[in-house]
């Protein structure tokens, strides 16, 4: 009898303690998706032509958030509800060059100065070289909700995570690309260089590349993915521009004697989504093995310089390369999931007059609300005096608090 009781209480405490949830450790929300053409476009995940934006939302939300699950049971009279988080195991494809998915917690990541978050993919090791293998290197970049209206918007702010290749000599930044929407009722052939192409001039592109032999190509169609590579939702138009900063190619074809094709995607040292094989463990651990995630602290604005953030409400990945691999096609990131360390942490108090949420109050603040106040944005944290505007007093309030 005192052994019922005892495992009556323990099962109780443990059931009772599922109740109270903190914050959920995946991501929950998909806010934009907008992919480069590629061999997996319209597949992952699976979309129609003239399918709404919300609906392609709510199918990438399911392949790649998490969820919880609520179970109620009686016991001994008393209804208790069980709740447990589901983790999701699917993925979605960005495409070529420049192709985005913007997501976020239900909450903000708070920068605890270590690995804050994780990013999956789908990356591997090849059988014949330990250094590389499937590894397609999308670039993250944070936002932080200035304006408070818990979406991305034009008042918010981005900082682009500087992952190992940031500085490299070969690494390019404000990079832009265009991909122009192809004849999908062309014929298509067999290509007399490689029969596993069915069109080598599929989705012409151009770019600002400084190497002037790669501004402009052509994305080829190869006979395993016969679907339009173009995303069917946006086939009212005609091109799709692309941003950001694009890393070096890592491929290289260790094909034989036999001139069979084998390419291996070497990975960068660290900071990549989709470069890394995941972490099994789902925890931040640092071996060189698995991504172990990212830090907050790895954030920088447009010129490159070192921001203090005390938290990030958004995450945006986009693929970071313009690379071709023969009959395996363009190199593509996958985003599989994603995970906050510490979903609990308290979110640290803000100091007054801290506009751009760093931790600290100096001139880049005024600048800030001055920018609010050219640009005729409100945001929460530059309304200093509180008085539901946006002006020269605020600026002043700031330059105050930075004399004292």
């Amino acid at each position: 009898m005192k052994t019922t009781r005892n495992f009556t209480v323990i099962l109780l405490s443990m059931m009772t303690a599922l109740t109270i949830w903190g914050n959920h450790p995946w991501l929950t929300r998909v806010f934009e998706y907008r992919p480069a053409p590629g061999q997996f476009i319209n597949t992952l995940p699976l979309c129609r032509v003239g399918e709404p934006v919300d609906s392609v939302l709510a199918r990438c939300q399911a392949s790649i958030c998490g969820r919880i699950d609520t179970v109620t049971i009686t016991f001994h009279g008393q209804t208790i509800t069980s709740i447990d988080t589901v983790w999701a195991e699917s993925m979605i494809s960005l495409g070529g060059y420049g192709g985005y998915v913007i997501v976020g917690f239900d909450h903000p990541v708070v920068n605890m100065h270590t690995y804050d978050f994780e990013i999956q993919g789908n990356a591997f090791v090849s059988d014949r070289e330990s250094h590389g293998g499937s590894s397609e290197p999308g670039i993250v970049m944070v936002g932080v909700d200035m304006d408070g209206d818990g979406v991305p918007s034009d008042g918010d702010r981005w900082y682009e995570l500087a992952g190992s290749e940031y500085s490299h000599p070969k690494t390019q930044h404000d990079y832009s690309i265009t991909y122009y929407r192809p004849d999908e009722n062309k014929p298509r052939t067999p290509s007399s260089v490689d029969p596993f192409l069915s069109d080598t001039t599929y989705i012409r592109w151009s770019s600002n590349d400084v190497n002037p032999d790669s501004t402009s190509g052509y994305m080829s169609r190869n006979t395993y993915h016969n679907q339009p590579y173009w995303p069917l939702w946006l086939q009212d138009e005609e091109t799709l521009t692309f941003d950001g900063t694009k890393l070096r190619c890592n491929a290289v074809d260790l094909g034989g004697n036999d001139g069979n094709s084998y390419f291996v995607q070497y990975f960068f040292d660290w900071g990549y989504v989709d470069n890394l094989p995941n972490n099994p463990a789902r925890v931040s651990q640092d071996d060189g093995n698995y991504n172990p995630g990212f830090k907050i602290d790895w954030a920088v604005d447009e010129q490159g310089r070192h921001v203090n953030l005390t938290h990030i409400d958004f995450i945006k990945v986009y693929n970071a390369m313009n690379q071709y691999c023969g009959w395996t096609g363009e190199t593509s990131t996958e985003v599989a999931a994603g995970i906050d360390f510490h979903p609990d942490a308290p979110l640290p108090q803000q100091p007054k007059g801290d506009v751009n949420s760093d931790g600290e109050v100096n001139i880049s603040d005024a600048n800030s609300v001055i920018d609010c106040i050219l640009k005729n944005i409100f945001i929460k944290n530059a309304d200093v005096t509180n008085d539901s505007e946006i002006n020269i007093s605020d600026v002043n309030t700031v330059i105050d608090f930075i004399l004292q």
